[in-house]
């Protein structure tokens, strides 16, 4: 059902680029995992050259501030159903270096009362439009 998807990654604008870039990537590693018919296909040039591709969607990065993407947050979860992908980047994790620690960390913290540089959305259109269609594109 990839014809009624829709995907979207929200950061922070108020990051530095490279802090930007990081939280942009690690969210979509997260979405193509969780959602692999993002991607996952491999395709071959005239020469028989085959490389793997990249999102067969559109990928908007859009904008908004820590507390807009905290709200956002726990309404995604709120509402999302099977099909739905939610993704944060809790600012906490940037100072963990080792997966290992984020896990171990992650069930002592509240969701509602962390920063959040980062949110990724994957879901039907209808869903993805009511979470992010007021935020703008980040320039």
């Amino acid at each position: 059902m990839l014809s009624d998807l829709r995907l979207a990654i929200v950061i922070n604008p108020d990051m530095p680029v490279g802090l930007i870039a990081n939280t942009a990537s690690a969210i979509a590693i997260g979405l193509g995992a969780r959602q692999p018919l993002l991607a996952g296909r491999s395709l071959a040039d005239q020469a028989g050259r085959s490389v793997d591709v990249s999102s067969c969607l559109p990928v908007p990065i859009l904008q908004a501030t820590q507390e807009t993407m905290g709200a956002l947050l726990l309404k995604a979860l709120g509402s999302r159903d099977d099909v739905g992908a939610v993704v944060p980047f809790p600012a906490f994790a940037r100072s963990l270096h080792d997966y290992a620690d984020y896990e171990k960390t992650f069930p002592d913290r509240d969701l509602s009362g962390e920063p959040i540089d980062g949110l990724g959305l994957v879901g039907p259109t209808k869903w993805i439009r009511s979470l992010t269609g007021s935020l703008k594109l980040l320039r």
